[in-house]
């Protein structure tokens, strides 16, 4: 057996790796690293496991499930990100890899997220509520488009509005439509644009290009001052597979620069044809107009005739009414003349004369007859009275008086009629023929004569 010399150090693969370990955990710090993601795996105990790679070389990772749920995406293969990590190795198998801490998408994948989260925070605020959209007018006289004064999208607006509707009036805002200022420029337009307030529309827009040129237009300041506009705003950014939030912020979006000006203006040749089409109508209404005309006069001529002749008819016609009210007058006299005779025959004959005097004869046997009733009944009348009379005098309490009788009455004017309705000390009233004698009680006596 070989002696191992005294100035070698040996180490075991476990010892090595634990210090190649070491080393890279203490001797490197921590990480930044962008690359694409490749053979993602995720365990069952919710560790990732992952390689990054670029185009000339490729990395282990691992992300465990402390660290990973934090992650506000869902990672896949092909996905560019971008990790917080340190450097370690794994001692079973003696492999270099990353321990990732943190992960978000690099480049596109974090503009997407970005975009995702201001879309859902402005449609929870109600900004991409169509309710609040404003319509278009519509007669457009006069457009105002905010854009780059050398891009391509001016270019093809003002090309669309003079070949379909020249006589619309252009105000060009120009801006920046990509780079750190543009949103700022941009904001700044649709403000002069309002405050210019000539304008019957608004066209905020760019060409086409990459996410990141277009992302002025996903910026938070642009969508809110679109939403404060009080001039209709249309959304013209990038071609038609492109959206911006301010495509759905504005009140009209158009798939591309050359649409939004189609969009707001009329198609000049289809008027001219519809015109054309109008002239046509018009000139064959007027010739059936002119038409209908000449027939009503020609029938009107035949049935006009010379005023002379129909004076003399006028005059026939008046002869005749003149001699129907002669006959009708004579006819009405003879009726009214005869109607006279048979009134005055008919009064002769009801003269009241012999009517009076049979009525007074009448009268003057009533009243002898009415005499005689009543002094029948006067004489009667009289005889009864006198009998009443006779018969009340003979009943009269004076004449019982008068032969001696008196009546008692005690204090309370009622008459005493029984000896138990008096007592000593009561004061009395008696009453005679000729007075009244008011006397004392001194005491009673229950004797019966």
């Amino acid at each position: 057996m070989q002696s191992t010399p005294t100035d070698r150090q040996i180490f075991s693969v476990s010892q090595l790796n634990r210090s190649v370990r070491h080393l890279l955990e203490t001797q490197l710090p921590m990480l930044w690293v962008e690359g694409e993601i490749s053979n993602f795996a995720r365990a069952g105990s919710g560790h990732w496991y992952l390689t990054l790679k670029d185009d000339q070389a490729q990395v282990r990772c691992a992300m465990f499930r402390n660290a990973n749920q934090r992650v506000g995406f869902q990672p896949a293969n092909g996905t560019q990100v971008l990790v917080r990590c340190r450097a370690g190795l794994y001692e079973g198998r003696g492999e270099y890899q990353l321990v990732i801490e943190h992960m978000e998408e690099a480049g596109f994948g974090a503009l997407q997220r970005q975009f995702d989260q201001l879309k859902q925070k402005l449609t929870a605020e109600g900004l991409f509520d169509n309710q609040l959209k404003q319509a278009m007018p519509e007669s457009v006289r006069h457009i105002e488009v905010i854009t780059s004064a050398t891009g391509a999208a001016v270019k093809d607006i003002l090309s669309v509005l003079n070949r379909r509707f020249p006589t619309i009036k252009i105000s060009i805002f120009p801006t920046m439509v990509q780079g750190e200022q543009a949103a700022r420029q941009i904001v700044q337009a649709i403000a002069d644009a309002n405050a210019y307030g000539q304008c019957d529309a608004l066209i905020v827009g760019r060409g086409g290009g990459s996410l990141e040129d277009l992302w002025p237009f996903n910026e938070e300041a642009v969508a809110r001052a679109i939403f404060a506009s009080e001039i209709p705003v249309v959304s013209a950014v990038g071609h038609e597979v492109d959206f911006t939030i301010t495509d759905f912020v504005a009140d009209l979006r158009a798939p591309t620069p050359s649409a939004a000006a189609e969009l707001l203006s009329p198609d000049g040749e289809e008027m001219l044809n519809q015109f054309e089409g109008f002239e046509i109508l018009l000139a064959e209404a007027v010739t059936r107009k002119i038409r209908h005309l000449e027939q009503r006069t020609a029938y009107l001529q035949k049935r006009l005739q010379h005023p002379g002749r129909k004076l003399q008819e006028q005059a026939q016609h008046l002869d005749h009414l003149d001699i129907r009210l002669r006959r009708a007058i004579a006819g009405k006299m003879q009726q009214q003349t005869a109607q006279m005779q048979r009134v005055e025959d008919w009064l002769v004959r009801q003269s009241p004369k012999d009517a009076i005097a049979q009525r007074k004869q009448a009268v003057t046997n009533s009243v002898k007859q009415m005499m005689r009733v009543v002094s029948q009944q006067l004489e009667l009348k009289q005889s009864s009275t006198a009998q009443a009379m006779h018969l009340l005098d003979t009943v009269s309490p004076l004449k019982t008086l008068g032969r001696g009788y008196s009546i008692i009455r005690n204090e309370s004017n009622n008459v005493v009629k029984t000896i138990a309705e008096v007592k000593a000390g009561d004061q009395l009233k008696g009453q005679l023929v000729d007075g009244e004698v008011v006397f004392a009680v001194t005491g009673t006596s229950d004797k019966t004569l």
